[in-house]
């Protein structure tokens, strides 16, 4: 999908479009071959520029190209997918490309918040290129902010079910949070290095204005990094001692089920002594009161035993 924004200089509002004019924003989601090629043709760059965001495991970083006059800039932007009716929070990358001093083009492989807030600033100006760059990293960072804090209110949610109840469904929601925070943090270090170097490399036309907007980014980046490491300590230490509780109750039930074995046991092997062929007093095993005897020693047996484990803690 394509889509063209222009802004008019005269009454500087931003319209979309369907002419490629100089000073236009092209915003390319989830292009297909033919889009590629049709966007190059016009803008007159390779094809490798566009192609480079779309694939899912593309790092961070900045490519100049001094023959074309073209740079590219890619970001890792937080998205949140489905998975069998769970949300999944992860990372995609995201290319902004200024196409010298022309055309402003940002792809991904499929739409994301950063760019669907974007669309609707009413302070967009598309000929403003880095401008619009610098916007998209403080809009970029404040996402990762709120995501974070929806990671932290699912750990805390989670935590509360856990607490009643040890089901394998919020361990694993924990477990996938955990890997969520893992993506997160490498996103935005990696982040911070191209938001780092566009401020001190000279890439890009930085005016006194762009620069605010850029410190502002950086620092919300930095806080976001944090954030991200403060909430995976959390909840990594929060699954280790998950661990050691799910453990301890095992053995809880393991040292239970052992001593009721124990207990059980002294009967059987008191019956089974006397089923052997063993001679006994003529007048006991013609008793009535044989059956019985042998009962309460069982019983008498088991309360000791009973009593003994007790002591030790073996019944708790």
């Amino acid at each position: 999908m394509i889509k063209i924004y222009n802004t008019d200089l005269q009454t500087n509002k931003t319209e979309e479009s369907q002419e490629y004019n100089k000073g236009a924003w092209i915003n390319m989601t989830a292009p297909t071959d033919d889009e590629i090629k049709k966007v190059c043709s016009k803008l007159k760059i390779s094809e490798d520029f566009l192609k480079y965001p779309l694939d899912s495991e593309e790092k961070a970083r900045i490519d100049i190209d001094e023959e074309e006059k073209t740079v590219l800039f890619i970001v890792d932007v937080p998205v949140i997918e489905k998975q069998d009716k769970e949300k999944v929070y992860s990372t995609m990358p995201l290319g902004m490309l200024v196409v010298r001093d022309d055309f402003f083009v940002t792809i991904s492989l499929k739409q994301n918040k950063v760019i669907s807030d974007l669309e609707k600033l009413k302070d967009v100006c598309t000929y403003k290129k880095s401008r619009l760059i610098l916007q998209i990293f403080y809009k970029n960072a404040e996402l990762y902010l709120n995501n974070l804090k929806k990671i932290n209110k699912e750990t805390e949610v989670a935590e509360s079910v856990l607490k009643s109840s040890l089901k394998n469904k919020e361990l694993l929601k924990m477990l996938s949070l955990e890997k969520s925070l893992v993506y997160f943090t490498t996103s935005l270090k990696a982040n911070e290095i191209v938001m780092e170097k566009t401020l001190r490399g000279k890439i890009i036309k930085l005016y006194d204005e762009d620069e605010d907007i850029l410190e502002d980014a950086i620092i919300e980046n930095k806080q976001a990094i944090e954030m991200s490491k403060i909430y995976s300590d959390i909840l990594n230490g929060t699954m280790d001692a998950y661990a050691s509780i799910i453990s301890n109750n095992l053995n809880g039930v393991m040292k239970f089920l052992t001593s009721i074995t124990i207990i059980l046991a002294i009967p059987t092997m008191i019956a089974s002594y006397w089923g052997m062929n063993v001679d006994v007093p003529m007048q006991f095993s013609h008793s009535p009161w044989a059956f019985y005897v042998v009962v309460a020693i069982s019983i008498i047996l088991g309360l000791i035993a009973m009593i003994w484990l007790k002591k030790k803690d073996m019944l708790d």
